[in-house]
């Protein structure tokens, strides 16, 4: 008897095992659909007006949240609908969720963001709710550093994510989707570490065990660049529930023009048209000139020889049409064989972000209109040549191709790109 009993209880175990080994299997199918699916897709704006952390206690302050709320209304969410976007991607800053300031408020704000996805969805546009950190500064203590160097603060941060989940696990998986964690900035140095794949692990669970059926948006590392996605093993993540995200501002030298929070290199340089080839040589070279003096007027001397060589390195990549298309076509190239050897579907990834530049903050030089529209028509084409769905940054501010600053629109010229593939 003794014996029949351990021979059952061996059949038993390895049965159990065996079905375990099938669930996960089959949970970590490669291939299959999401159940969210989008298309065409525009980012909303994060905070605009920059309140302090001393005032996220104020309700008056903070709320509604996101702030998006306190500029737009019904009606200018359906005119994004009949402009061709199928969903938008709307940036949560996490941060005061993590603050003490906001402990009183903090349930009105997981309430608040399903208020506004709920509006969005009444639009009849879908969402991904998307945990946009940001750098702290400005009046606030956490931001995406904080959240990376700190295991205290990080683990405070998967609660919530799980609470966030939690908050959206009701609504329809077919028209909102959650993405745990926006440009994660780790794992960047060329020194092999590889710290992101465990934390989205943990990031995963936290949002799956919360939110069962909403499809989940997942990254690489570094700002979401695909030569980071493609790191990444998928099947780790057992689950086929998932679209993979990756963002491209390829070449960084036009989309980014001006931009003073983007290294020490960039701020110097306005006035290139996209494409080079844009322009007569000699009215470029008039532009490369009139940088070349901003730098040697403005800059640190010591760092004068190397933003000057990296100019003309940057300028001789992309002086060609050809040589433009090969770097914009690099990233979509990358993604699309990671894509094709996990066996993931086109229709499960997509380019989260992208964009040209119209105007930095403070800085009166405005990229023209023609330049922005071409640039952003030429993404949508590489994007959806392999199937990828996009959203373009953004609605308003820098990058805006709706509003503009101080109650402005930004000219018509993207939107009408958009509305054009409508």
């Amino acid at each position: 008897m003794a014996l029949l009993t351990a021979m059952i209880k061996t059949l038993a175990t390895a049965l159990f095992v065996v079905m375990a080994l099938f669930v996960v299997m089959a949970l970590a199918r490669p291939g299959q659909a999401a159940t969210f699916s989008m298309k065409r897709g525009l980012n909303l704006d994060q905070w605009v007006t920059w309140p302090g952390e001393d005032q996220w206690g104020n309700a008056k302050a903070i709320l509604p949240y996101p702030e998006w709320r306190k500029f737009l209304k019904d009606d200018d969410l359906e005119a994004l609908k009949h402009a061709g976007f199928d969903f938008l991607r709307m940036p949560v800053d996490p941060s005061p969720f993590l603050s003490e300031n906001t402990m009183a408020l903090r349930e009105d704000l997981y309430a608040s963001v399903l208020d506004s996805v709920r509006m969005i969805n009444r639009a009849g546009l879908k969402v991904v709710v998307d945990m946009h950190l940001i750098p702290a500064g400005s009046g606030r203590k956490i931001g995406m550093a904080e959240v990376m160097n700190n295991p205290v603060t990080f683990d405070a941060y998967v609660e919530v994510v799980r609470k966030m989940a939690h908050t959206l696990a009701g609504e329809d998986p077919g028209q909102v989707a959650f993405e745990p964690m926006n440009e994660p900035i780790v794992d960047c140095d060329a020194d092999g570490t590889s710290l992101w794949p465990q934390r989205q692990q943990r990031l995963f669970a936290a949002a799956r065990s919360s939110a069962t059926r909403l499809t989940l948006v997942l990254t690489g590392a570094c700002y979401s660049a695909a030569s980071s996605l493609e790191k990444i093993d998928p099947m780790a993540i057992p689950d086929d529930n998932v679209i993979w995200t990756f963002h491209s501002y390829d070449p960084f030298l036009l989309t980014h023009q001006g931009a003073t929070w983007a290294g020490d290199f960039i701020p110097y340089v306005t006035g290139l048209p996209y494409p080079l080839t844009a322009v007569p040589p000699a009215e470029l070279d008039v532009t490369l000139d009139a940088i070349r003096a901003r730098i040697k007027a403005e800059a640190p001397w010591a760092r004068q020889g190397g933003l000057l060589a990296y100019l003309d390195e940057q300028v001789a990549s992309m002086d060609t049409d050809a040589k433009l298309l090969g770097l914009m076509d690099a990233p979509f190239k990358a993604v699309d064989a990671w894509a094709k050897a996990n066996r993931i579907r086109p229709e499960n990834v997509t380019l989260g972000e992208f964009g040209m530049i119209r105007q930095e903050y403070g800085n009166p030089y405005v990229m023209p209109a023609g330049y922005r529209a071409a640039y952003v028509r030429d993404m949508i084409a590489r994007a959806e040549a392999h199937g990828f769905s996009w959203s373009v940054w953004s609605y308003g501010g820098a990058f805006g191709i709706v509003d503009a600053f101080n109650g402005e629109k930004a000219e018509p010229d993207v939107l009408d790109v958009i509305r054009s593939l409508h």
